[in-house]
Order: C-alpha cells, then sequence, then structure tokens
C-alpha cells in the first residue's frame, strides 16, 4: 500500500539540486551528486561517454525492460566575447529569451575551476543616461554581464582568467513557501529528478520487487536535444521521460496536478501508453491534467528521433513560467511521485 512520501524531503532535495550550477555542457558537479546519493541506496550505476549517469533496479523479468528518465542539465550560458569596456557578451545555452535573465546574479566559472559572480544587465540600464533604457532591444547586442571585480577593459577581464567559452550559470533564487509552493529557476527539470531519486529510495526502502527491469537515465543534454537518445538497451519497451508540464494559455496543465503529455511538438506519445496512464491515476484517484505542450521536446522524442524501437511516454509536475522564473506546489509533486510509483509496477502496454 502506497504510503505519502515526505514531500518536505523531495522538496528539501529540489532546492539542493537547483542550487548545483550545471548549465548543458558544464554538469560535472550535479551528476557527482546523484551519484552519490545513489551510493548511499546501494544502487548500480554507470556513466555514459556524454556525462549522464544511468541507474538499474533489476526486476522479476529481465528480457523486457523500462526506461524512465529526468534531466540535471539546465538554460545557462557561455562567454561569447571579452568586451573592451570590462563586461561580458553572452551566447544562451537552451531555449529561452533575453529578457527572463536582465537583472539577474550570475556566477562565471572559468577553465581552471575558478569561479566569479556578476549581474546579467542591459548595457543601457541606468535611466539617467540612456533615454532609450526601457525601449532597448533584449538580445546578445544589448545585454553584458558586469563581473564583481575591478575591470576596466578585456584586459583586466582576461587577468582573472576568464575567456571566451566559459560557463555563466543563473542564481535559482530558490524559495519553498509556507504554503506548499517552490519556486526557483531550473525546476525544468530538477523537480523531476529529486521526484526519481526519491521514488528509488521508496522502492529500495519497501523492498518492491518491480516487474521488470527498470533503468532511470539522468539525461545532461536535454536542453540542447539529445540527452535521452542513447544507451537505450535493446530489451527497453517503454521508455517515459519525466519532465515539467508547460502551463499558459489554452493548456490544461497546473500547478497541483500530474501532467500526461499527449502530444507535443514532435507529434503524438504512444497512445496506448497514454491510456494506461490515466487508467493508473483514476485507479489511485490521482489529480491529472492531459495536455499538449505546442513548443515542446522531451528525451523520449530525442529517442524516437534517434530511431529506437520504443514506446515513449511522457509525464511531470506543473510548472508555471517554464524557462523563466518558475514555480510549482507541492501537490503536483506528489501526484507525479505517486504516478511514477504506481507505473513502475504495473503490466506494460500489450504491443
Amino acid at each position: 500500500m502506497f504510503t505519502c512520501p515526505n514531500v518536505n524531503e523531495t522538496k528539501e532535495l529540489i532546492k539542493q539540486l537547483v542550487s548545483i550550477p550545471s548549465p548543458s555542457g558544464n554538469t560535472g558537479k550535479v551528476i557527482q551528486f546523484v551519484e552519490d546519493y545513489f551510493k548511499k541506496l546501494n544502487v548500480e550505476t554507470k556513466r555514459n561517454r556524454k556525462g549522464g549517469l544511468i541507474a538499474t533496479l533489476p526486476g522479476e523479468n529481465y528480457q523486457e525492460h523500462r526506461m524512465l528518465t529526468a534531466h540535471v542539465d539546465t538554460l545557462g550560458a557561455m562567454v561569447k566575447e571579452v568586451k573592451s569596456n570590462g563586461r561580458l557578451r553572452l551566447d544562451l545555452i537552451g531555449g529561452f529569451r533575453y529578457n527572463s535573465i536582465e537583472g539577474e546574479y550570475c556566477e562565471i566559472q572559468t577553465a581552471s575551476g575558478k569561479v566569479f559572480t556578476g549581474t546579467i544587465l542591459m548595457h543601457q540600464t541606468s535611466v539617467h543616461v540612456y533615454k532609450d533604457a526601457g525601449d532597448a532591444k533584449r538580445d546578445q547586442v544589448n545585454m553584458e554581464v558586469r563581473i564583481d571585480a575591478k575591470v576596466e577593459n578585456a584586459e583586466d577581464i582576461r587577468a582573472l582568467g576568464i575567456e571566451v567559452g566559459d560557463f555563466v550559470s543563473f542564481d535559482p533564487r530558490v524559495e519553498l513557501t509556507d504554503n506548499g509552493f517552490i519556486k526557483s529557476r531550473h525546476l525544468d527539470d530538477k523537480a523531476s529528478v529529486a521526484i526519481l531519486l526519491q521514488l528509488i529510495k521508496r522502492l529500495k526502502e519497501e523492498k518492491v520487487a518491480l516487474p521488470y527491469t527498470t533503468h532511470f537515465l539522468i539525461s545532461n543534454n536535454e536542453e540542447i536535444g539529445y540527452g535521452g537518445n542513447s544507451n537505450i538497451t535493446p530489451e527497453t519497451i517503454e521508455y517515459l521521460a519525466v519532465d515539467m508540464g508547460a502551463m499558459g494559455d489554452g493548456q490544461s496543465t497546473d500547478e497541483y496536478t500530474v501532467s500526461i503529455c499527449v502530444k507535443d511538438a514532435s507529434g503524438p506519445y504512444h497512445y496506448e501508453l497514454r491510456k494506461n496512464l490515466v487508467a493508473l491515476a483514476e485507479e489511485n484517484k490521482l489529480g491529472y491534467k492531459l495536455d499538449i505542450y505546442p513548443f515542446y521536446g522531451s528525451d523520449a522524442s530525442a529517442a524516437i528521433r534517434a530511431g529506437h524501437d520504443i514506446v515513449h511516454g511522457l509525464v511531470g509536475p506543473g510548472i508555471d513560467s517554464s524557462h523563466a522564473f518558475e514555480r510549482t506546489h507541492e501537490e503536483s509533486l506528489l501526484n507525479t511521485e505517486k504516478l511514477l510509483y504506481h507505473y513502475v509496477q504495473s503490466a506494460m502496454v500489450s504491443i
């Protein structure tokens, strides 16, 4: 019988995860965090060549496998140019808009491992100097990083060890409210990663006998399109991405239920798997919403594009203001974890 997981523990785990900088391409520290978490649970893991992590729980059926995935890589940026005015021009990593990072604190990590703090600003920020401070376009040309160091020109910046190609991460500004909300950057997809870690911990503690050998891929390149498109065993039949549910006008997804995606920009998800997920949600009286994400792709759709012969699906907690100042609620976390708990113990779709 499923008992309610400790949602406060899940939220604290999310807080830890979002506080580890991990823009796509520079995810070593957060992968190490997850690997250490699994080691404490005595869960078998291995790294793939892309730097992702795969945990495996053996099941009663070794011939048919499942895979669940969530990604630890986040949006971020790279130093595009060391500017003559002592500031940095950025090149974005992932699909978001410059206006969503205006005024944000950030960290610049050099190739040698040094970290410098800064703030992302419009070049024309001062309203006392620039007439177009409010109207100038928020783009690569006009936005720059003000480094928290005494630098006046490009030579001063390079003397610190900062160079083109250095990674820039954004302050998550994570906050847990008393009434159950968690707001932070990078809930996409570290909220789902925390849910999977909690799920695996519960399965181990309860000594659940899974019907199928089940792999958990913690991918690290999803935001740039190819995190979950490899390392899928030939025995894998069902592949379920656990990623955020997108909210907005015309969307069904909210912050209190688990979102079951029926279609995104890549096309429809597997119909029979979707129906199985809905049946599990209804049978266990879980709050859920069916939805279409119009400008979205997941690790599951990346796996399909890569040519894998799998049954693919997508579920996840509802996240408001995706790829900006995100927020969700503990009820959505709970409904998602409960659905996954029942899913990994259920029968596969009939092929």
